[in-house]
């Protein structure tokens, strides 16, 4: 099976979780399917879902919560 490498469409702050106190989006193993939200991006305090687009089964997150990214930087493999 491919590894997909999803990508942040512009930069900001990205958060694997929808509050500071949740659960992240997705843990390894989970099952993703297509238009998931995999994680929050914080740009000029405005958050923005990233969506997967592709199914499959996660495999984690390349960049810890809480860190910036920039547009194009991957930030989750998902195996599919």
């Amino acid at each position: 099976m491919a590894i997909h490498k999803a990508e942040s469409p512009l930069p900001g702050l990205l958060y694997h979780k929808p509050e500071p106190d949740a659960q992240p989006f997705k843990a390894p193993g989970d099952a993703v399917a297509l238009g998931d939200t995999l994680a929050l991006i914080e740009v000029m305090k405005s958050f923005m879902p990233l969506e997967a687009e592709t199914a499959g089964t996660f495999k984690g997150y390349l960049i810890d919560d809480g860190e910036h990214i920039d547009a194009g930087d991957h930030f989750c493999e998902i195996e599919g």
